[in-house]
């Protein structure tokens, strides 16, 4: 699972930028736990969460696809556009004035890796 750990290894240091953003608002603004009613370190945690609540189903359905024999030019491409679905997402949400464009055009990436990898996967479980 080559492929699949290329861009598990690309999006980690994005994960980690996500969490020190948070990091550093919590110690700026002296909130332990939650968002001591913040709406900076609010919207920081939310983009790191949504990285995480998206990310590891993402690559866990591109690592079986890969090793159930998808074609490995489909495997990149779903990596790639993950990858710029989740800098594109990360990016929109983090401004001071959400660029929603940006938000919006990262979830249709990140939704579309998810069911396309899906899609291989259950052609690859099937025989394909």
């Amino acid at each position: 699972m080559r492929i699949t750990a290329l861009y598990a290894a690309l999006l980690a240091p994005l994960f980690v930028v996500l969490a020190i953003r948070v990091i550093a608002i919590r110690r700026s603004a002296r909130v332990v736990v939650g968002d001591g009613g913040d709406a900076e370190l609010r919207r920081r945690m939310r983009v790191q969460a949504n990285f995480a609540e998206y990310v590891p189903f993402a690559l866990l359905l591109l690592a079986l696809a890969e090793g159930l024999g998808g074609p490995g030019w489909a495997i990149h491409a779903l990596g790639l556009a993950l990858l710029g679905g989740r800098v594109s997402h990360a990016w929109g949400m983090s401004q001071p004035r959400e660029v929603f464009g940006f938000r919006v055009a990262g979830m249709v990436a990140t939704f579309s890796v998810i069911l396309l990898a899906a899609l291989l996967c259950l052609w690859g479980a099937l025989g394909g």
